[in-house]
Protein backbone atom coordinates (compact mmCIF):
# COMPACT_ATOMS: atom_id res chain seq x y z
CA UNK A 1 0.00 0.00 0.00
CA UNK A 2 1.05 3.56 -0.71
CA UNK A 3 -0.62 6.48 1.04
CA UNK A 4 -0.52 9.87 -0.69
CA UNK A 5 -1.29 13.24 0.87
CA UNK A 6 -1.37 16.40 -1.23
CA UNK A 7 -0.85 19.92 0.06
CA UNK A 8 -0.13 23.41 -1.24
CA UNK A 9 -3.35 24.24 -2.99
CA UNK A 10 -5.11 27.54 -2.51
CA UNK A 11 -6.36 30.72 -4.11
CA UNK A 12 -4.04 32.69 -6.40
CA UNK A 13 -4.45 35.45 -8.95
CA UNK A 14 -3.94 34.81 -12.63
CA UNK A 15 -0.25 34.94 -13.47
CA UNK A 16 0.72 33.75 -10.03
CA UNK A 17 2.41 30.57 -8.84
CA UNK A 18 1.75 27.68 -6.50
CA UNK A 19 3.74 24.61 -5.56
CA UNK A 20 1.87 21.44 -4.77
CA UNK A 21 3.45 18.69 -2.71
CA UNK A 22 2.53 15.03 -2.43
CA UNK A 23 3.94 13.12 0.52
CA UNK A 24 4.03 9.34 0.14
CA UNK A 25 4.20 6.70 2.84
CA UNK A 26 3.87 2.96 2.98
CA UNK A 27 5.67 0.64 0.64
CA UNK A 28 8.79 1.73 -1.25
CA UNK A 29 8.17 5.05 -2.96
CA UNK A 30 11.24 5.38 -5.12
CA UNK A 31 10.25 2.54 -7.46
CA UNK A 32 6.92 4.15 -8.40
CA UNK A 33 6.29 6.48 -11.28
CA UNK A 34 4.18 9.39 -10.07
CA UNK A 35 1.65 11.60 -11.72
CA UNK A 36 -0.51 14.66 -11.19
CA UNK A 37 -4.05 14.86 -12.50
CA UNK A 38 -6.81 17.40 -12.14
CA UNK A 39 -10.56 17.27 -12.20
CA UNK A 40 -13.42 19.73 -12.26
CA UNK A 41 -16.92 18.83 -11.03
CA UNK A 42 -18.77 16.79 -13.63
CA UNK A 43 -15.70 16.32 -15.80
CA UNK A 44 -13.28 13.47 -16.32
CA UNK A 45 -9.98 13.38 -14.52
CA UNK A 46 -7.34 15.00 -16.71
CA UNK A 47 -3.63 14.20 -16.95
CA UNK A 48 -1.30 17.04 -15.98
CA UNK A 49 2.23 15.66 -15.57
CA UNK A 50 4.17 12.52 -14.69
CA UNK A 51 7.67 11.56 -13.65
CA UNK A 52 9.61 8.29 -13.73
CA UNK A 53 10.82 6.58 -10.58
CA UNK A 54 14.30 8.03 -10.98
CA UNK A 55 13.12 11.51 -11.94
CA UNK A 56 15.11 11.31 -15.17
CA UNK A 57 12.10 11.58 -17.45
CA UNK A 58 8.95 13.65 -17.31
CA UNK A 59 5.97 14.32 -19.53
CA UNK A 60 3.28 16.98 -19.53
CA UNK A 61 -0.11 17.75 -20.93
CA UNK A 62 0.10 20.28 -23.76
CA UNK A 63 -2.01 22.71 -21.76
CA UNK A 64 0.64 23.04 -19.04
CA UNK A 65 3.91 22.63 -20.94
CA UNK A 66 6.30 25.44 -20.23
CA UNK A 67 4.32 26.55 -17.16
CA UNK A 68 4.30 23.53 -14.83
CA UNK A 69 7.24 21.46 -13.61
CA UNK A 70 7.03 18.08 -11.90
CA UNK A 71 9.89 16.89 -9.72
CA UNK A 72 10.52 14.41 -6.93
CA UNK A 73 12.76 13.92 -3.93
CA UNK A 74 12.96 10.21 -3.17
CA UNK A 75 14.87 10.86 0.05
CA UNK A 76 11.82 12.77 1.29
CA UNK A 77 9.25 10.50 -0.39
CA UNK A 78 7.73 13.57 -1.97
CA UNK A 79 6.72 14.65 -5.45
CA UNK A 80 6.12 18.28 -6.38
CA UNK A 81 4.23 20.24 -9.00
CA UNK A 82 5.49 23.77 -9.51
CA UNK A 83 2.80 25.78 -11.27
CA UNK A 84 3.71 29.14 -12.78
CA UNK A 85 1.81 31.60 -14.96
CA UNK A 86 -1.44 30.21 -13.64
CA UNK A 87 -4.63 30.80 -15.60
CA UNK A 88 -8.28 30.72 -14.47
CA UNK A 89 -8.72 27.54 -16.54
CA UNK A 90 -6.20 25.81 -14.25
CA UNK A 91 -8.81 25.93 -11.49
CA UNK A 92 -9.48 22.34 -10.43
CA UNK A 93 -8.94 19.79 -7.72
CA UNK A 94 -5.43 18.40 -8.20
CA UNK A 95 -4.66 14.77 -7.41
CA UNK A 96 -1.38 12.97 -6.89
CA UNK A 97 -1.13 9.36 -8.09
CA UNK A 98 1.34 6.49 -7.93
CA UNK A 99 1.67 3.42 -10.09
CA UNK A 100 3.32 0.01 -9.72
CA UNK A 101 5.77 0.74 -12.49
CA UNK A 102 8.87 2.79 -13.00
CA UNK A 103 7.76 4.48 -16.23
CA UNK A 104 5.19 7.24 -16.62
CA UNK A 105 1.63 6.97 -17.88
CA UNK A 106 -1.08 9.47 -18.74
CA UNK A 107 -4.34 7.58 -18.17
CA UNK A 108 -5.94 7.56 -14.72
CA UNK A 109 -6.59 3.80 -14.94
CA UNK A 110 -2.85 3.18 -15.19
CA UNK A 111 -2.34 4.44 -11.65
CA UNK A 112 -2.85 2.34 -8.56
CA UNK A 113 -2.96 4.82 -5.67
CA UNK A 114 -4.48 8.25 -5.30
CA UNK A 115 -4.41 11.09 -2.83
CA UNK A 116 -7.47 12.91 -1.60
CA UNK A 117 -6.88 15.99 -3.76
CA UNK A 118 -6.14 19.64 -3.14
CA UNK A 119 -8.13 22.57 -4.50
CA UNK A 120 -6.43 25.12 -6.74
CA UNK A 121 -8.42 28.25 -7.59
CA UNK A 122 -7.07 30.88 -9.97
CA UNK A 123 -8.93 34.18 -10.01
CA UNK A 124 -8.99 36.45 -13.06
Amino acid sequence: QVQLVESGGGLVQAGGSLRLSCAASGRTFSRNAMGWFRQAPGKEREFVAAITWSGSSTNYADSVKGRFTISRDNAKNTVYLQMNSLKPEDTDVYYCAARYYILTASRPDEYDYWGQGTQVTVSS
